[in-house]
Parts: C-alpha cells; structure tokens; sequence
C-alpha cells in the first residue's frame, strides 16, 4: 500500500521545513537561506525526474543539518529512482529512525521492501503501520501468505472480519489458504459459523452449498440450499443448486419448477443459465415426457443474446432430428457470432439438408470470401449450384476447392460425385463416368 500523500510544497514547505530546527542556533545566519534554497532546488530537481541532482541537493542539505528526517526520506526515494537500492533503505530507515512514528517515512520503507521482496522486514515494518491504518492488516495478510506462515494470516483475516465484516478480496486469500493447506474442513467450519452468525445472509449459504458440492457432501449441500429457500422464498439464486438436487433427487416436477426460475431470473448469468439448460436437455433426452416443459423453458429464452445458449438448443433439436427448429437457433447465434467458424458450417450444411439450396448458395459465396482456403464451403457452393441447374458454377467452384482438401478421402469423393453430376448435367458422359469412376475408387480403398 502507498498512499502518494505527498502535497510537497504545502507539507515540507509550510509545515515541516519550520520544524526543521533552524532556531537551534541563532547564529545560522546564511546557512539558513542556503538549506531552504538547497531544499527546494531538490524538490524542483526531483519534480522534473532529475534524482541524481536532487540527491545531491539533498546530500549538501545534510551536511549542513544531519538531524532533518525528511532529507532521509526524500533523499531514500531518490535512490529508489537511480536504482541505488542499498543506499536507498538506509536513507529510508535513518528517516524512521529519526521520526519512527512517521507514517509516510514507514510506508515508503514498507514499499522499498515489498518491491525487492523483502518480505521478512517488509512484515516487520507494515506491522507498525497497522496502527495507523487498519487497511494496512490485508497486506499483512498477504506478506503472511507469500512466506507461507499460513496460521498467522488466517489469524489476520479473522480478526478482520471479526472488526469489518467479511470482504471479497479477503475471502479470496482466505481460500487461496485453504486450498494450499488442504484444510477443507476448516474452510467448511468457517462458512458454518458465517451462517449461523448472520442467517439472513444469502451469499453466505450459497458459498456453503458450493463448498459442501465441492467436497461431494452432496446431503449437505441439498440440505443447506432448502434450509436458504425457507429463509429467503424469493431467491433466485439458490435455485441453480436445487434444480441439481431435485434432478439427482428424481424430484423431477420440483427440478422443472426450479429450472425456470433459473432461466427467466434476471440475477443469473447467461453461462449459469446455459449449464441448467443444458443439465435439463440430457435430463430430457432421457426422459421424454417432459419435453414440453423443455419446450416451455427453451420459448423463455429463445429472445437471449447468449449464442452458446443458442447454440446448446441448436443442438438439442438435432439430435432430435427437427432440422428445422434446429435451423432457427444456430442461424440466431451466427447473427450474434458471424465469425463462429463452426456454427457457420453447421448453418450451410442444414441448408443443403433442408434443400435451401439458394440460402446455400449465396452463404457459401460469402463464407469463401472470409475463409478462401475452406474445401467444405466449395462443396456446399457447388452441391447448392448443381441443384439450381447451375453445372458450370459448381464445376468452377468445385475444381477451385480440390486444391485444398488434404488427406481427406471422403470429401475428396464427394466432390468427384458433384462433379460427375455436373457434367451429366451438361450432357458430357465421357467426364461424367471418369469422375463417378475416381469416386468408387475412392470409397473401395477405404
């Protein structure tokens, strides 16, 4: 932490540079002028990126007063920009040492040490900074972390959320902690007391139901996330747990119930939805009579920008054959994505199921704008110009994507099958057996 509370010509100009004891002696006379005109001339120096000369401003100021903490601390900093590290920590704790309850001259210590990774003295000096601000405990914390002393920086973050409340950046560390430790039960032991501390928070039941998952105490988990439902019947949230469970369950009207919420609720994230949906869509396919209420869920999302919701539906409607539906959503999620390489492909390829032979036509053209190198969209360009009764554009195009397919046997006879029918189109037997032959020969050797 560095505050850069450093307003310097107000605070060593007016404030410190009286305090700097010039009424020692009486007798100063000239020096007095020339340590004020020394001082300044460094912070000038110093204003402009020129450190090495305002160390040296800083340096005369000392050889005329040594007992001035604040040349030590603007003189450390200096060092720290000329990258004269060891020189600058001595500067920096002669001005702690001089002013030891300074909190400025400590944090500029306390960051000299963390950027060299000090972290053993970087520890010592934050700890005399918590007394000055109780932000500073989090880097405590996290020095604690980095030099694996992992029982005092939970001591640190508990103390914090006894005095703050519990905080996102503080849990995160907390985690991290546990994770390395492997001390789950700890981490399980700490949410437990979060909710029994403060019931009427629902973030704190809904981390337990992720840890109790996580560590397969699925019982638990199921327990807790009803336990969440009785004290909030309005959460949203804590029906992307419950679905689970009902479906686990074979709960399956309460899971369908759940499964809703989750996909009209304006709190949940499109990826959340998406992995309910998609939860739902196995759940389904092995369980078809409830198709319609997938139906019903799928019509409540069908106005969703997220394509790989779009795409999971897309999906879902061609394993059950319904090429049409299936059309519908992969079409909306290219307008979202029109650089999704292959949504685009899976799009050309219905049109030629769905005998859209024009739509195939036109979108292959375009495709081999963007993707010139792509041997499927020549074959889509000419299966789609072959049965427009186009056969000269499909042996052009065709001929054009030969060139690019590699070591693909199965598509290299499928072009050759096109243009047999192209020239039989055009009345050319002779070409059009010669194709049709390397075709079988093709096939037979597999």
């Amino acid at each position: 932490m560095n505050k850069n509370i450093y307003i310097l010509i107000y605070l060593f100009g007016i404030i410190l540079v009286p305090k700097f004891g010039f009424a020692q002696n009486d007798d100063l006379g000239d020096n007095d002028d020339k340590f004020q005109e020394l001082f300044y001339e460094a912070l000038k120096q110093k204003s402009i990126e020129n450190y090495d000369r305002s160390a040296e401003a800083l340096l005369a100021c000392i050889e005329i007063d040594k007992s001035v903490p604040v040349l030590y601390f603007e003189l450390g900093k200096n060092y720290v920009q000329l990258k004269n590290f060891g020189a600058a920590e001595d500067a920096l704790k002669e001005a702690v040492s001089k002013d030891p309850d300074n909190e400025w001259f400590l944090d500029e210590l306390y960051s000299y040490y963390a950027s060299q990774n000090d972290y053993k003295n970087a520890i010592k000096t934050v700890k005399q900074l918590v007394k000055y601000h109780p932000d500073y405990e989090e880097d405590l914390a996290s020095l604690y972390m980095k030099t694996e002393k992992y029982d005092d920086a939970l001591e640190v973050l508990d103390q914090m959320d006894a005095k703050h409340g519990v905080s996102v950046s503080r849990d995160l560390m907390r985690n991290r902690i546990y994770e390395v430790t492997g001390r789950k039960k700890d981490q399980i032991k700490n949410l437990q007391d979060r909710v029994e501390n403060n019931p009427e928070k629902e973030s704190n039941y809904l981390a337990l139901i992720f840890r109790y998952s996580e560590n397969n105490e699925k019982e638990k988990a199921f327990k807790t996330a009803k336990e969440l439902l009785k004290m909030n019947p309005e959460s949203q949230l804590v029906h992307l747990a419950l679905y689970k469970f009902y479906l686990d369950e074979n709960e399956a009207e309460k899971a369908i119930e759940s499964m809703k919420i989750v996909v009209k609720s304006t709190e949940i994230k499109p990826e959340a939805k998406l992995k309910v949906l998609t939860d739902f869509v196995q759940f389904v396919s092995e369980n078809p009579e409830y198709e319609q209420d997938l139906v019903e869920a799928t019509t409540l999302v069908s106005n969703t920008n997220n394509s790989k919701t779009l795409i999971e539906l897309g999906q879902y409607h061609l394993s059950k054959n319904d090429k049409t539906k299936a059309l519908e959503y992969f079409e909306t999620a290219l307008q979202l994505e029109p650089d999704n390489f292959n949504v685009l492909r899976t799009v050309m390829l219905l049109y030629i199921d769905l005998k859209q032979y024009k739509l195939a036509q036109e979108k292959s053209s375009a495709a081999l704008e963007e993707y010139p190198a792509q041997p499927l969209f020549y074959l889509v360009n000419g299966v789609a110009s072959n049965e427009l009764n186009a056969p000269k554009k499909a042996i052009e195009s065709l001929e054009m994507g030969l060139d690019f397919i590699i070591d693909d046997n199965k598509m290299e006879s499928d072009f050759y099958k096109q243009l047999s029918k192209a020239y039989t189109l055009l009345n050319n037997t002779q070409k059009a057996k010669t194709f049709s032959d390397k075709a079988q020969k093709l096939e037979s050797s597999n």
